[in-house]
């Protein structure tokens, strides 16, 4: 029992390696393994894989180095998505009188002194016609008279024309109307106003700005609103901020008109190693490239590319032609150097469409730094099991 003791607490026999071998092979193999996974976590692409294989004559995407000089191309370009922010009606602003529109109904009041009147009586000298309707024909019917159109005039050149045609029956007749407007001259606002309904014409046909301002002007909470005005079946649209600043943009407005005031929908994504990665709002009607950085909080300074600075942009098939009036595919990466001053006013000058990535590269200095330490570590860790 004892000799079976002995022999089992006996040394390790010689031909096992020793403990500084074994960390020395453990060292020598873990070591690669340690480069090899140090691909480190990232946010982002570096630029050489987003352009790997661009340069290909087969490519599918078109690659455009924005400078100053290359800015007035871009612009030439046709627009990626076709949403219209601009396209006001240039009517003007002149007071205009309400005309009568089917619907309407009309009270007409005539006067007559004559003893022996048709219309009235000896103890009644006013006969009164109330809500008489305007037909679908724009026509009204008067007692003695038969139908007269009325629709287009004023109310006061249809008391006029009533009254001419009383003549022949009422020759010293004196005729009062009043219009009281019907749906086809009334004004909807529809939303994105304090008080939205609907608002009877008045008989000098009002402007926009004062029908929303009757409608307790635009909701606060709405960003960057766009105005839009439906008339006849089309739609017209313009920049709250351009309305309110142009006076020629006050219209005036008709019978029917629909105005809706919605907030601005456009926005862009960003990626990569910015200061966050979202979906963003246009906050304004024109957003740069700049202004895109810098809202999303800049560059990440220990992790951004300053000369990988890219945008994404996919254009329809409609928009894709040859010359340089037009990109030369759907696909097409915009890139910029912000290390340079040509660079910096470029991306000053270059407008951010809606849908657009705005993609801020990795920069490779801060992962060979990474490697670089991984390294160093494990070489002092193999120093001390060997030591």
């Amino acid at each position: 029992m004892m000799t079976q003791l002995t022999q089992s607490l006996s040394p390790v026999p010689s031909y096992f390696p020793s403990k500084s071998w074994l960390t020395r092979v453990v060292a020598v193999i873990a070591l690669p393994l340690i480069v090899a996974g140090c691909s480190m976590p990232r946010g982002a692409a570096l630029q050489s894989e987003i352009l790997s294989g661009t340069d290909n004559p087969e490519t599918e995407v078109q690659v455009f180095a924005v400078t100053r000089a290359s800015l007035d191309i871009i612009q030439a370009w046709p627009p990626a998505q076709s949403d219209v922010r601009f396209n006001w009606t240039s009517a003007s602003a002149a007071a205009v009188a309400r005309t009568i529109r089917p619907g309407d109904l009309m009270s007409i009041a005539v006067w007559d002194s004559q003893p022996e009147s048709l219309l009235t009586t000896g103890e009644q000298r006013m006969v009164n016609m109330q809500d008489v309707p305007v037909s679908a024909s724009g026509r009204v019917f008067v007692p003695y008279v038969g139908e007269l159109r009325v629709s287009g005039m004023t109310a006061e050149q249809a008391r006029r024309e009533i009254q001419q045609q009383l003549l022949a029956i009422v020759p010293d007749g004196q005729v009062q109307l009043t219009v009281t407007p019907g749906s086809a001259n009334r004004i909807d606002v529809v939303t994105g106003v304090a008080r939205p309904g609907r608002i009877e014409l008045p008989e000098i046909s009002p402007t926009i700005l004062s029908v929303i301002a009757e409608a307790g002007g635009i909701s606060p909470n709405l960003r960057n609103p766009l105005v839009r005005l439906n008339r006849a079946g089309v739609s017209y649209a313009v920049p709250a901020g351009d309305l309110f600043s142009n006076p020629a943009y006050d219209i005036q407005l008709r019978g029917g008109d629909r105005i809706l005031v919605e907030q601005d929908g456009r926005s862009y994504i960003a990626l990569g190693a910015s200061g966050r990665q979202e979906v963003v709002y246009f906050e304004r009607e024109h957003v740069s490239a700049l202004d895109a950085l810098s809202t999303i909080g800049g560059l990440q300074a220990t992790r951004a590319n300053l000369e990988g600075v890219m945008v994404l942009r996919e254009y329809p098939a409609s928009a894709v032609r040859p010359g340089i009036a037009y990109p030369d595919h759907q696909e097409v990466i915009f890139t910029f150097d912000l290390t340079s001053a040509d660079g910096l006013f470029a991306a000053e000058q270059f407008q951010i469409q809606p849908g657009d990535v705005v993609l801020a590269t990795e920069s490779a200095a801060p992962l060979i730094a990474n490697v670089m330490g991984i390294l160093r570590n494990a070489a002092q860790t193999s120093r001390a099991f060997t030591n």
